[in-house]
C-alpha cells in the first residue's frame, strides 16, 4: 500500500468529483428510503380508518376504544408533545380536532381524519429525514468495511445502536448496518474499535468516525480516552444534493481542523480522512490540496465503490 493511501484509488482532483448518474442515483435511493420508512404510518391510517368507520358522526369517535393515540396525533399533537400532557389536556385537543374539523366536514369525517393523522406523521417523518443522507452514507461505508474483514478472513464484532450491546459475527450478517453504531477487530495483533458519531473529549463536539487502538471493553472502561487512543478520526458527508455540497465541504473542513488543532496540543497526530458524497469540481480541487499537503491523509467519494473499497482496506489494515 502507498505511503499515501489515497493514491491508491485517486489520481488527479476530478477523480473525487460527483458524476450526475451518481447524483441521480443518490436521489433515487433517498425517495426509495423515504418509502419504507412511510409503511408504518401508512399502516396506521388504514388501522385508524377501519376503526373510525364504525362512528356515524365525529361525537361517536369518543366512544371508539383504542384509537385515542391516533385522534390525538390528528389533532397535531407528536410522540414527544404527548409526554407533558396530563388527561384533561388530551381530551380537551380531541374535543378541539372534532368541533375544529371533523364536524365541519361532514359525512367526510373519517377522511379528515385520517388526512390529517397523515399531515402530523408526515412531518414526523419530515424531521427524520433530515440526516437521512447521513444514515444511509454511513449504512454504505459500514456494508464495505465488514466486506473487507469478510474477505480478509478477520473476525469482527458490532455494537447493537440502541442498546450499545457488542455481539460476535455471525455466518448471516444481512442488514446489520441498519442497526450498527461500531465495529471492532484485530489488526496486527492488536484491538481495533470504529465508532460512529462521537463526542470527542479534546475537540468537544461530535465526530462522525473515531477509530481506535482500545478493545470495546477497554473502550467502554475509559470514560475519557486519551489522546494517543485514537488512530484515525473522519468526515462522513452523506447529503447527495449538488446545491447543498459547499456547505457540507465547509462543515466537514471546519470539523477536520478542530480536530487537528486540538490533538496537535495534546501532542498527537492520527490520521484524518473525508468522505463525502456530494463533491463538486472546487471542493474536489481543495480537498486534493489538503492531502497533498498532509493535511488530509485520504479522502474518498462515497459513490464511486472502488474508493470506498480502498479507504476500507485503509482503515482495516491501521
Amino acid at each position: 500500500m502507498s505511503s499515501c493511501p489515497y493514491q491508491n484509488h485517486l489520481q488527479p482532483s476530478d477523480d473525487l468529483v460527483t458524476s450526475y448518474e451518481a447524483t441521480r442515483a443518490g436521489f433515487v435511493a433517498l425517495a426509495l428510503e423515504k418509502n419504507r420508512r412511510s409503511t408504518p404510518y401508512v399502516a396506521e391510517a388504514r388501522a385508524l380508518q377501519e376503526a373510525a368507520s364504525r362512528a356515524k358522526t365525529p361525537a361517536d369517535l369518543l366512544a371508539i376504544k383504542g384509537i385515542e393515540a391516533g385522534l390525538l396525533t390528528a389533532a397535531g399533537l407528536s410522540d414527544k408533545a404527548l409526554v407533558h400532557l396530563q388527561p384533561e389536556d388530551k381530551a380537551e385537543a380531541i374535543n378541539g380536532l372534532i368541533k375544529n374539523f371533523l364536524e365541519p366536514a361532514g359525512e367526510k369525517f373519517v377522511e379528515e381524519l385520517v388526512f390529517r393523522f397523515l399531515l402530523t406523521r408526515g412531518d414526523a417523518l419530515g424531521g427524520s429525514m433530515r440526516n437521512i443522507g447521513g444514515v444511509l452514507a454511513q449504512r454504505k461505508l459500514t456494508r464495505a468495511i465488514i466486506s473487507t474483514l469478510v474477505i480478509a478472513g478477520i473476525g469482527y464484532r458490532w455494537q447493537h445502536s440502541r442498546t450499545r450491546q457488542w455481539v460476535d459475527m455471525t455466518d448471516d450478517d444481512s442488514e446489520i448496518e441498519l442497526s450498527l453504531r461500531g465495529l471492532s477487530w484485530e489488526s496486527k495483533g492488536e484491538s481495533r474499535t470504529l465508532i460512529y458519531n462521537l463526542t470527542v473529549p479534546l475537540v468537544k463536539n461530535n465526530v462522525d468516525m473515531c477509530l481506535f487502538n482500545l478493545s470495546p471493553d477497554e473502550l467502554q472502561a475509559t470514560e475519557h480516552k486519551s489522546a494517543t487512543s485514537y488512530i484515525a478520526l473522519g468526515e462522513l458527508k452523506g447529503g447527495i444534493d449538488p446545491a447543498g455540497a459547499d456547505e457540507h465541504w465547509k462543515t466537514a473542513r471546519a470539523a477536520l481542523d478542530r480536530i487537528r488543532e486540538a490533538f496537535s496540543k495534546a501532542k498527537h497526530s492520527p490520521y484524518v480522512f473525508f468522505i463525502g458524497a456530494a463533491i463538486e469540481k472546487k471542493m474536489a480541487v481543495e480537498i486534493w490540496d489538503q492531502l497533498e499537503k498532509g493535511l488530509l491523509t485520504n479522502a474518498a467519494n462515497l459513490n464511486d465503490p472502488n474508493q470506498i473499497a480502498s479507504v476500507s482496506r485503509w482503515l482495516c489494515t491501521l
